[in-house]
């Protein structure tokens, strides 16, 4: 009977494994996609997606009957949100210029030109199919302003994104 914990944390660990092999892949997009990196230098993502999924594998028993890449996206979430707000709060504070306002166009990922709140709506709830009520209850906004940001977020990305500022031709004037 001593084997039982044993069995039981192979079998947990076995469990995770399979769980981690089936959906890394796609939290690690949408960690990407949060943190405004290109998929070939995403070092932020993957620490981020490392933190919720550590997180997820302590809760793992707990989870019995709940969806794991449910609460795995959840804790992404909240801890990107955390990250995020701190990193601005504590970068503005200091007279820092922000990693997101210094990039120039194009040297970042796909959604490089949202701020981190418009990133994280518009992930929820384009990529990952989050309705508005619980992205909203998520990051603790009212569901009209959801609603606002992930417009904004959409118009920000339809619109032609800002070039170099060409120096205008001079018009002699008589």
């Amino acid at each position: 009977m001593r084997d039982r914990p044993a069995v039981q944390q192979r079998r947990r660990a076995r469990e995770f494994e399979a769980y981690v092999a089936g959906a890394a892949g796609r939290l690690l997009h949408a960690a990407t996609l949060l943190t405004g990196e290109v998929p070939e230098h995403n070092v932020r993502a993957r620490r981020l997606l490392t933190a919720a999924l550590s997180r997820t594998y302590a809760e793992w028993e707990r989870l019995r009957g709940e969806d794991p890449y449910d609460h795995t996206r959840q804790e992404l979430a909240a801890r990107f949100a955390r990250g995020a707000w701190l990193y601005h709060h504590w970068g503005a504070l200091r007279g820092r210029v922000l990693p997101w306002a210094a990039r120039r166009a194009g040297s970042g990922g796909v959604l490089e030109r949202l701020s981190p709140r418009e990133r994280l709506v518009l992930v929820l709830r384009l990529y990952e199919g989050v309705a508005e009520e619980q992205t909203a209850a998520q990051i603790g906004l009212p569901v009209e302003r959801v609603h606002a940001i992930c417009l904004r977020a959409i118009a920000t990305m339809c619109s032609k994104p800002p070039g170099p500022t060409a120096a205008r031709p001079r018009v002699a004037t008589p």
